[in-house]
């Protein structure tokens, strides 16, 4: 009798030892976060697929997704506004879980948001917002980058820099919210600094070859000019390659802001093509766009009723201050992560 009661005894804390971990296994929110998301899907259409921004995302949210079972579906229109709409559209057919959305302008997928809204499925748009608010916006803060570029002509031309203070601005497309909002905040900072003079405001709608072709003729029309704003350094490369055509570089500046791929930045920034660059470091965005996608899988609130926003940190950078880890790639994107 108490032989057997010692091995019930024992059989009983052995009971004891192995529920233990397991009964703290299954109280782990592990759990739920992983299930949150395994199976889920995610459309992607960005403006287009080639440049690095958006291969950029795509290899952060395929990362994550390989890692916790969800699918990443991407549309490319490459451009399009129409082509746009059939891939928003087309998806929303889909029903994905999370429809991404990158907006070419402020108005053009503003029906396709509130259709896909109305569908129930989670809406996410990046870097430009449209008039339509969705359940998570990424990206800069436009007016910030705005002011931004202000400073860059202050430090390259203003008053105590010892020159004239004379500067273009190069816009992208003037319905684009990257430029009505950039504008915006240059039109608010330079109310401060009036020995900035704007000798010319023209758009190259994010096109290189039409920004080399509107720098050269203010080159020639302003010969005497101090500085040059562009609003995204792969279109701006075209404003770097007319100052340097004109034996201008290093004195005349040119501002600009980007992703910050090395290739696209810091590469330029050494080369001395860009004097003054803000990065909204796409690098660090794809990891935002993942905490995103982990955040309104795991809290499923109804489609549009509680939108949030989380904007990308800038960073400015100069030969002055940068840095090997001031810029990224895609291999090592593709490698180790941002």
């Amino acid at each position: 009798m108490k032989i057997t009661t010692k091995l019930v005894t024992a059989s009983a804390l052995c009971l004891a030892v192995v529920a233990g971990p397991l009964a703290a296994q299954d109280a782990s929110p592990s759990a739920g976060f992983y299930n949150a998301l395994k199976g889920k899907k995610i459309g992607f259409v960005p403006i287009a697929m080639g440049f690095n921004e958006t291969q950029a995302w795509r290899i952060a949210m395929e990362r994550q997704g390989a890692a916790l079972g969800y699918e990443v579906i991407v549309r490319d229109p490459n451009w399009s506004i129409e082509a746009g709409i059939q891939a928003i559209d087309s998806l929303i057919q889909e029903q994905p879980d999370i429809l991404i959305i990158e907006n070419i302008d402020n108005r053009s997928y503003n029906r396709m948001v509130q259709k896909s809204i109305a569908a129930g499925i989670l809406t996410v748009q990046t870097q430009q917002r449209s008039e339509i608010p969705s359940d998570a916006y990424m990206g800069p803060d436009w007016n910030e980058m705005g002011r931004n570029a202000v400073e860059g002509m202050v430090q390259a031309c203003g008053k105590d820099s010892g020159k004239n203070g004379k500067v273009a601005i190069i816009q992208g497309a003037l319905t684009a919210p990257a430029s009505l909002l950039q504008m915006a905040g240059i039109d608010e900072a330079l109310k401060n600094h009036p020995e900035i003079t704007v000798v010319s405001n023209q758009a190259a709608d994010w096109d290189a070859t039409k920004a080399y072709q509107i720098a050269t003729t203010v080159l020639q029309q302003n010969p005497d000019i101090c500085g040059i704003v562009g609003f995204w350094d792969v279109a701006d490369a075209g404003i770097a390659s007319a100052v340097k055509e004109a034996n201008l570089q290093g004195k005349v500046a040119v501002i600009t802001s980007g992703s910050g791929a090395r290739e696209s930045a810091c590469d330029k920034i050494a080369a001395g093509d860009f004097s003054h660059y803000t990065s909204y470091n796409t690098a660090g965005q794809g990891r935002d766009l993942n905490a995103i996608i982990r955040t309104l899988l795991q809290t499923m609130p109804e489609p549009g009723s509680k939108p949030f926003d989380l904007v990308s940190p800038l960073i400015r950078i100069t030969k002055e201050n940068m840095t090997p880890s001031s810029c990224w790639t895609l291999e090592e994107l593709a490698q180790i992560g941002g």
